[in-house]
């Protein structure tokens, strides 16, 4: 008997192994369906059949189950293309969001990314619409405030999808409708620009995050690109490929920048370098591949989920590059740990407003409150100043806050399980801090959601 499971709808090779590819990669970081709990590879299995569906090419399907994989995995742009060749690559690289942090508040980043879409092919679009019906889908298993913000997102989403497959985009339209008209918020006015920047900040939920002003004043300002990055070797367009290559390999060299009049338009990678010369190898930078010197490390790690590599712009020209590795340096690693600490702050300024008598006691686990007062007497015993709430460890104190529907809600999570995830990855992640462990390679996922959850949302006041 056939295992449906297993079998592609296609039939394909590069289905398959784009199936397998993306079911390996999330099953290594555990991730699992905010709004289901379940396994994230039912997601992209379903979002492959409905493009399968309606009868998209073979390389459409895998896009389609590859569609989120550089957004939520340590994979980027280049091993999709390394793996499964541009045309892929190109239909991934379409529906992944591209806005920084620092782009601005929620609503102007959706405005970007919309922009970006409305850029994308059919097919691309296709992809789109097949994640939107799957999503909107399980839309009533989570908290309603969450879903209408999804959905007045999705609203204003449609527009520029309607390039898309028809009958999907029927079908997108139609269960938009449904579900906003069922959850009682009526829809965006249909004359709304779809891909101009416009203020959405009230439709959305406002997770948990520092104040932006905080996070500016304290690491933007400190920390930037110009930091870690390294500066960009470069060779002339008409260099012998093979030259460059050795050049590359002596100096521990992955990519280098390559000149036409003088000016660096692009770059080449050390593994592709063979006959010819370096402008036979050309690669054109993505534009969101470069960013300013004085962009913030944030944007930098969003710019390595996706690509490889990052490039470094100053005085009008291309002179760095920034690599995963330089994640490793030691001032990422104190902007990181300060990060935690700062939401550990935060999670106690949240605790006092909320108890301000002190009864937060009764949420945490006897044995847990028993080591916090243990803490708190040997401290006083020595003098030192503070109080029992500052002896409580942070998945304490996150704990206390998640057993509160409103306060799991502020955090932008929809069930304790996934609550918990998130606890244990960033406790795994300040424990490798502190501990000197490699962070790249253990902790990616984390840290690339960390940062985008620390700084991508407005003031909180």
């Amino acid at each position: 008997m056939i295992d449906r499971d297993r079998q592609d709808a296609t039939g394909s090779d590069i289905v398959r192994r784009a199936r397998n590819f993306a079911t390996e990669r999330y099953a290594r970081i555990g991730q699992r369906q905010r709004r289901t709990d379940s396994p994230y590879q039912l997601h992209l299995k379903a979002v492959a059949r409905i493009v399968q569906s309606v009868g998209a090419r073979p390389e459409v399907v895998a896009a389609a189950w590859l569609h989120d994989v550089v957004e939520d995995t340590p994979a980027t742009f280049g091993d999709i293309e390394a793996a499964f060749g541009p045309d892929v690559a190109r239909l991934v690289a379409e529906v992944t969001t591209v806005s920084r942090p620092s782009d601005g508040n929620r609503a102007t980043r959706r405005a970007l990314d919309r922009v970006h879409l409305a850029a994308a092919s059919a097919e691309g679009k296709t992809v789109k619409l097949a994640d939107l019906l799957d999503t909107c889908r399980d839309l009533g298993r989570e908290d309603p405030r969450s879903a209408r913000a999804y959905l007045a997102e999705a609203a204003l989403l449609l527009p520029v999808l309607a390039d898309g497959e028809p009958t999907l985009y029927r079908r997108a339209r139609i269960l938009v409708h449904e579900k906003t008209t069922a959850l009682g918020r009526a829809e965006p006015d249909a004359s709304e620009d779809a891909v101009s920047i416009e203020s959405e900040g009230a439709r959305s939920p406002q997770p948990l995050r520092f104040s932006r002003h905080r996070i500016e004043r304290l690491f933007s300002r400190l920390f930037t690109v110009k930091d870690i990055a390294e500066p960009l070797r470069s060779f002339d367009a008409g260099h012998a490929s093979s030259e460059a290559a050795a050049t590359l390999e002596a100096q521990k060299l992955e990519v280098a920048g390559v000149r036409e009049n003088g000016v660096v338009v692009g770059y080449v990678r050390r593994i592709d370098l063979a006959a010819g010369a370096c402008r036979d190898h050309l690669r054109r930078f993505a534009a969101d591949q470069v960013m300013p010197a004085d962009a913030s490390l944030s944007d930098a790690i969003q710019v390595l989920t996706r690509h490889n590599h990052a490039f470094v712009s100053a005085f009008d020209a291309i002179a760095g590059t920034v690599s995963r590795a330089d994640i490793q340096k030691p001032i990422v690693r104190m902007w990181l740990f300060g990060m935690i600490t700062l939401l550990e702050m935060d999670l106690a300024k949240r605790i006092r407003t909320r108890w301000p008598d002190g009864s937060w006691t009764a949420h945490v686990p006897p044995a847990r409150l028993a080591k916090a007062k243990a803490l708190f007497e040997e401290r006083q015993r020595r003098g030192q100043a503070g109080e029992l709430l500052d002896c409580l460890q942070l998945p304490d104190k996150a704990q206390v806050l998640l057993d509160e529907p409103e306060e799991l809600a502020a955090f932008g999570l929809d069930t304790r399980s996934n609550a918990r995830r998130v606890l244990k990855d960033l406790e795994s992640l300040r424990n490798n801090l502190a501990h000197a462990q490699d962070i790249v390679t253990q902790d990616w996922p984390q840290v690339a959601r960390m940062t985008r959850r620390v700084e991508v949302l407005d003031d909180e006041g």
